[in-house]
């Protein structure tokens, strides 16, 4: 037994069961993130429960959110008057999401099963998916098309559904005319503005450019005009069906079909259908904007923003790392200074996030923006352009934050490249520079690429800086557009991990958003592990094609 546990045996065992359990908790974590979140877009089935009081007898329609036992004395110690022949230790209690928002208070009620008389899951029950309030839960009873009202259920899903299609084509349309056309001609009002402002700063505003700019402006006012007509009749017309639908309180309830994102009947749906529905829940949940303070909607914005915030930090973090990196293994002695120098370095990897953002707010934002904003943008002023939180300067926040990184990395590369092998490049003639650059850069990408990696890995998560220097709740508009410069750097954007934080702790409906914090978490670990996929595999390409190098 003692050479046994000499033998280093046991050692390896231990550590083959922690990374063991470590992998399965990992795993574990993520199946349970996943299951938690992807399971929300499965069509749930709805339930009718008739519940009998001491006076009425109403009526509930909705999803089981959640079944709970709640012991006896709890409910006895809040004041709820238990049947006098119950005798069970418990009660099971059911969190009801009603819907029809705009109906209730509430987005949930919570029953007791003593409370209960009958629960059914009766068909023709619909969900209806709407651009405001939330879902609704009840009953088609008819369909009004221009005037014409039709009570025959078939007909009514037939029209139901070509109508859905309308609308949608009629949304697109209304929002292509705010966001490309309407919006293109305020930019140029805008910048109309702005240049007439400049001018008349710089004393160089003369009558005919003057002409020039308010001819342009009446006519972009033209134009405008127009758009709104066009926009407005758009409207009206998405204000002509209404599809007529029965609550739980036997109200009928008029809703316009330019509400109505979608519709289904949960309960008489089979598998196939089921699963049709759900991917093309996950599909509206990847593509589309939040609504609702962000407890309605997809996510689109912030994937947009977190990819894209990385993919530019990781564009300015790379240079400025691996020229570091070079400078001190190539190039700097071996001395106090450059020792204290990489001690920095190391200690700047353990400094808190939080502390970043504050130093990019104070320096970048405040400082080099507001320095950008008198020389630059002057016409603008008080209004900042760079002198505000936007998409650079989180950029620039989080390169500073994951630099130590690509620099410790770096240097580890180039330091595993053999002495030999600048010496021969040197005895062939080449200079100091060009062995540096043909032999030893593309030797050490390898190293270079797995830096970016855990950099990508930390920056894609963080939060905390970036509530300081960029992120927002709701961008209205994407960093990216079809108005010149085309890629605006200085806009505020959305970030998952914030998204994550705003649904989970901020919204105003916790119960209704709580899923969504489950799928946003799945979606954003996707995303890590994507991007991280895909350094990968260049790192791994980096290396088979310079082995010849290394041997």
């Amino acid at each position: 037994m003692f050479k046994w546990f000499k033998s280093g045996t046991p050692w390896i065992w231990v550590t083959a069961g922690a990374v063991s359990i470590s992998l399965v908790s990992v795993l574990g974590l993520l199946l349970l993130i996943g299951w938690k979140g992807l399971s929300y877009f499965w069509p749930s089935p709805v339930y009718q429960w008739q519940l009998a009081a001491v006076d009425n007898t109403s009526v509930v329609i909705g999803e089981v959110y959640e079944r709970k036992n709640i012991p006896v004395t709890q409910l006895e110690e809040a004041g709820v008057v238990l049947p006098k022949n119950y005798s069970e230790e418990s009660v099971e209690r059911v969190l009801v999401k009603v819907g029809n928002r705009e109906q209730l208070s509430l987005d949930f009620m919570t029953l007791l099963v003593t409370d209960v008389v009958d629960e059914v899951l009766p068909l023709d029950v619909a969900v209806i998916e709407r651009t405001k309030n939330g879902n609704f839960y009840g009953y088609p009873v008819a369909f009004s098309q221009a005037g014409a009202v039709t009570h025959e259920l078939d007909a009514i899903r037939s029209h139901i559904t070509s109508s859905m299609v309308e609308a949608q084509v009629m949304r697109d349309e209304v929002e292509r005319l705010q966001k490309v056309d309407i919006g293109r001609i305020n930019w140029r009002l805008e910048q109309l503005r702005l240049e007439r402002r400049k001018l008349d700063m710089n004393g160089q505003l003369s009558d005919q450019q003057r002409r020039r700019i308010e001819a342009e402006q009446k006519q972009l006012e033209v134009d405008y005009d127009k758009l709104e007509k066009q926009l407005f009749s758009l409207r009206l017309k998405m204000e002509r069906d209404q599809l007529i639908v029965r609550d739980m309180l036997g109200n009928d309830v008029a809703i316009p079909m330019a509400e109505i994102l979608d519709l289904w009947f949960p309960n008489n749906m089979t598998l196939p259908e089921k699963a049709v529905h759900w991917l093309t829940q996950i599909k509206k949940f990847l593509t589309e904007d939040p609504r609702e303070a962000n407890s309605e909607g997809g996510v689109y914005p912030a994937i947009f923003g977190t990819v894209f915030m990385v993919l530019l930090m990781s564009i300015l973090v790379t240079p400025l790392g691996v020229v570091a990196a070079v400078y001190l293994h190539e190039y700097a002695g071996n001395n106090s200074l450059t020792r204290m120098i990489r001690i920095a370095v190391i200690n700047l990897a353990g400094v808190p996030s939080i502390v970043y953002g504050v130093f990019g707010l104070g320096f970048f934002v405040y400082m080099v923006g507001g320095t950008l904003d008198r020389l630059f943008y002057a016409e603008a002023l008080p209004a900042p352009t760079f002198g505000t939180p936007g998409m650079l300067w989180s950029a620039l926040t989080l390169a500073i934050l994951t630099l130590p990184v690509v620099i410790v990395s770096t240097e580890e590369g180039l330091s595993r490249i053999p002495s030999s092998v600048r010496h021969g490049s040197l005895a062939l003639g080449a200079t100091k520079s060009e062995t540096l650059w043909r032999i030893v850069l593309p030797m050490a990408s390898p190293a270079i690429m797995t830096g970016l990696i855990l950099a990508v890995a930390r920056a894609a998560g963080e939060v905390a800086p970036l509530m300081l220097v960029g992120v927002v709740k709701l961008a209205p508009s994407l960093p990216v557009d079809a108005n010149f410069p085309y890629v605006h750097l200085e806009r505020k954007f959305m970030h998952l991990g914030f998204h994550i934080y705003d649904v989970g702790f901020q919204s105003p409906n916790v119960e209704a958003a709580r899923p969504l914090v489950y799928a946003t978490s799945f979606l954003l670990v996707s995303v890590i592990i994507g991007l991280n996929l895909t350094a990968i595999g260049i790192r791994n390409y980096l290396r088979e094609k310079y082995r010849s190098l290394e041997q």
